[in-house]
């Protein structure tokens, strides 16, 4: 019987026999500046409070406050590139994949937040970048957002901005294409269908993967989320299809099928039917504490080095999904490669910072078990 750690050992040794530089990386759309934020209960001094801890918490105060007023200080512990194709596209160039992103970094010039991004990748600049104040819990993070800027994403500014032929060519040499935060992106499916009808026939026949991250589909409209859905259906019919969801994406798009989830089934039970259900090459669902993911010929489970209290959790499934990705297409197992995205995300919560491949090596060597 393989073993947590045998697994871990294994997809380690595949890392570092790699050659991120033969896999090519394009990913967009979005593109966000993150606050990261606490939120003070009690200060003691200019430089010392006691922040919120849980959700519940900050909820208790707000629900306190019905009915009159309350004034809430917000401290900025970091100000960093923030969005689900940025920060995935980051961690991958950390990883050594040339990358190419597309999005809304900045226009004509990067903002200054992505300054250290675009010395490690290509950044081809759509619009100014959306906003996100990320506040930060020991149980999880409440997102908030202006995302005025994202509605120029479009397909007409790529066109312009970058270029039909030089759009497709990029597409032809990636061994990855990553389109990402379809939730905040109201323009993402018709880029997706750009995609299908101008650009996936025409390219080579060389091996390549198309990675999708919803991103909590929650406030779209289930007929958008099953109209999304079916174009990916219809792009893995060209190029195979990767979905990554976190528990609670995987639940919504469960109910937009009408797929039976009460009770709770198994993660690799609803990872396998999910994937059944669309049809697509890959189906991976990661919550905090492991990933199971599923395809046509397997379906497998990994227990992740959760740890109780991150330094940093905004950002960890995008590096879940660059960890998963990348191990996809090296080659490795499914079992390897959900071993190497939670340790992708693992080691990220607890440094803030994105492995190197050596880096990323070394951690699964020595993966932590879970807390």
């Amino acid at each position: 019987m393989t073993t947590r750690t045998d697994t871990a050992l294994a997809a380690a040794a595949a890392l570092l026999a790699a050659t991120p530089s033969a896999f090519p990386a394009l990913l967009g759309f979005d593109g966000f500046v993150d606050d990261i934020i606490d939120v003070v209960d009690k200060r003691h001094a200019h430089d010392r409070y006691d922040r919120l801890l849980t959700i519940p918490s900050f909820a208790g105060k707000i629900a306190a406050a019905a009915g009159q007023s309350s004034n809430m200080e917000m401290v900025i512990k970091q100000q960093k590139l923030g969005g689900n194709g940025p920060i995935m596209a980051n961690a991958m160039a950390a990883l050594g994949l040339p990358t190419t992103y597309v999005g809304t970094t900045g226009y004509p010039a990067p903002h200054p937040g992505f300054n250290e991004f675009a010395r490690k990748a290509t950044l081809l600049p759509l619009a100014q970048p959306a906003h996100t104040s990320a506040l930060e819990f020991s149980d999880g993070k409440i997102m908030l957002g202006n995302r005025a800027s994202l509605a120029e994403g479009t397909w007409d500014r790529i066109l312009s901005h970058v270029g039909l032929e030089s759009f497709r060519a990029l597409c032809d040499t990636a061994a990855l294409i990553g389109a990402v935060n379809w939730t905040m992106l109201p323009h993402l499916t018709p880029i997706w269908q750009h995609l299908l009808t101008d650009i996936l026939p025409t390219l080579s026949k060389k091996p390549r993967l198309f990675f999708v991250d919803l991103a909590d589909p929650e406030k779209r409209l289930p007929a958008d989320l099953l109209a999304a859905l079916s174009v990916l259906c219809e792009i893995n019919l060209i190029t195979p299809v990767v979905l990554g969801l976190n528990l609670s994406e995987a639940l919504q798009v469960a109910a937009a099928l009408e797929l039976p989830c009460e009770p709770l089934p198994p993660l690799a039970t609803l990872a396998a039917t999910l994937r059944q259900a669309l049809k697509l090459n890959t189906v991976v669902i990661h919550p905090r504490t492991g990933a199971a993911a599923a395809t046509a010929d397997e379906v497998a489970q990994f227990e992740g080095p959760f740890i109780q209290s991150p330094r940093i959790s905004t950002g960890a499934g995008d590096h879940f999904n660059a960890g998963f990705v990348f191990s996809r297409l090296l080659g490795l197992s499914l079992p390897q490669a959900l071993a190497a995205a939670t340790a992708t995300s693992g080691y990220y919560v607890r440094t803030a910072l994105s492995p190197t491949l050596p880096a990323l090596a070394e951690f699964l060597n020595h993966l932590p078990p879970p807390e």
